[in-house]
């Protein structure tokens, strides 16, 4: 979502870093194309003046100007403000001291309330609760069905159907959660294509009846500025605790997640990455800043890798690279981890400097072909080709080509790539073997850890 504002900000940077030596001058220009990049960016002009000011404040202070690297501090200074700007340190939801903790959502119609109430139930879910999900929106047609089908998928209660009024669908919701011991309990209301009197005064009363513990206004971000003027209605009419942005994986820019947190003095609780119940993530101002600079997001990358990547069957391709039995197959399974980790534009976009590999989409969107092209490959072989891809001769090699609906040139590919990954693993086995050797020698090193 921030690549234009981030490659903006980035050339900024680096033309401020060639510089041999800062003036007020050189950060007043700067300054002003930062001004330029945010309001391209859509965010709200208010911010945008609050925001240049209060870093050409900090920016041209002694302790930037005369430190041996002051393109650097200023950085620092945009980055500190940004993360400031987005709400200093990440909203969680607190429990309640007797269950269900109660969460509502609410927000306009198409904003995706009914898919992140299923994200949000999933993530509980995760975390080793037991969660149900109220369907209160009787008015959009199949609303209940889809939670109720997505409901099905994760295994969790859902309660309500067609008929019933929305505040006794939450009121009955509530009081089935807290006989079961279900915790939290999280309330799917009802939108509408705008705010009307209607849809307020039955949010009002599901809050009054209820009581929710947490009223979580869920945000499409990719309509910028008006999505800040939604939340600002939103947050005057009912009252609400958090935001959560929806469609961060778009492409619109970003501007709404840059102002909604200093218009409304509400913080982001969690993004929407994704259509699918797992692409919902806690919100880290930190973390987005660093992005948004072209620093990369490491632990999101590591914590993604966590969620995704099974450690058995890691420890398992270790010992059979090591033992020179990595197969075909076992390339494979490979494979197929790196594409559960996310597109590629995404997991490069949390590398440091990950832009600069980013070089055109098309080139992204080729990778990210090669990878579904590779897993074609290996399954038109047979068992005995992907144990042993020596024997894989040119008739084979057309004959996979035609069952994959591949290329012969794509096939010699990945056995070339899959050749030089069994070669590194064997010089990196060589290397430690020649580290075994030194072990018992006098000084030499021992590693704890």
């Amino acid at each position: 979502m921030f690549d234009s504002l981030s490659t903006r900000l980035t050339a900024i940077f680096d033309r401020l870093g060639g510089h041999g030596r800062l003036t007020e001058e050189n950060i007043q220009e700067a300054l002003r194309e930062v001004r330029v990049a945010l309001l391209e960016a859509d965010v709200n002009f208010k911010v945008v003046r609050g925001f240049v000011e209060r870093v050409r404040v900090k920016a041209v202070g002694q302790d930037v100007l005369k430190s041996l690297t002051p393109a650097q501090q200023v950085v620092k200074v945009v980055h500190d403000e940004l993360v400031e700007l987005l709400g200093g340190s990440g909203h969680r939801l607190a429990t309640a001291p007797h269950p269900p903790t109660v969460v509502m959502l609410i927000g306009l119609q198409g904003s995706g309330k009914t898919t992140t109430a299923a994200k949000l139930a999933r993530m509980y879910a995760k975390q080793g609760q037991h969660p149900m999900l109220a369907a209160a929106d009787t008015y959009r047609p199949a609303a209940q069905e889809q939670l109720r089908t997505l409901g099905a998928q994760l295994n969790v209660p859902v309660v309500g159907t067609a008929g019933q009024n929305p505040v006794a669908i939450c009121r009955a919701a509530l009081e089935d959660a807290a006989a079961r011991g279900l915790t939290p309990l999280i309330l799917d209301t009802a939108g509408r294509l705008h705010i009307d009197d209607g849809m307020i005064d039955e949010l009002k009363r599901i809050k009054q009846d209820v009581k929710p513990h947490h009223i979580l206004l869920v945000v499409d971000a990719m309509t910028g500025q008006d999505a800040v003027g939604v939340a600002e209605k939103f947050n005057a009419a009912v009252g609400i605790d958090a935001v959560i942005l929806t469609k961060m994986d778009g492409d619109s820019r970003g501007g709404a997640a840059l102002s909604v947190r200093h218009v409304t003095g509400r913080p982001i609780a969690f993004v929407g990455t994704g259509e699918k119940t797992d692409a919902l993530e806690p919100f880290h101002p930190d973390r987005l800043a660093s992005r948004i600079l072209g620093m990369g997001d490491v632990l999101s990358l590591v914590e993604k890798a966590q969620q995704t990547v099974d450690a058995e069957k890691a420890q398992e391709m270790v010992r059979k690279l090591r033992e020179d039995s990595f197969s075909l197959e076992d390339f494979r399974e490979q494979l197929r981890q790196v594409r559960q980790l996310g597109p590629l534009d995404q997991i490069l976009g949390m590398l440091p400097f990950g832009k600069a590999l980013k070089a055109a989409p098309k080139d992204l969107d080729g990778e990210q072909a090669d990878l579904d092209r590779f897993d074609a490959i290996i399954l038109s072989m047979t068992p005995g080709e992907r144990k042993s891809p020596e024997v894989i001769n040119g008739s084979r090699r057309q004959r996979i080509a035609r069952g994959s609906g591949t290329s012969v040139q794509d096939v010699n590919r990945l056995l070339k790539q899959y050749a030089q990954l069994r070669k590194m693993m064997k010089q990196f086995k060589n290397v430690e073997g020649k580290l075994g050797k030194l072990k018992g020698l006098p000084g030499f090193p021992t590693l704890r850890g």
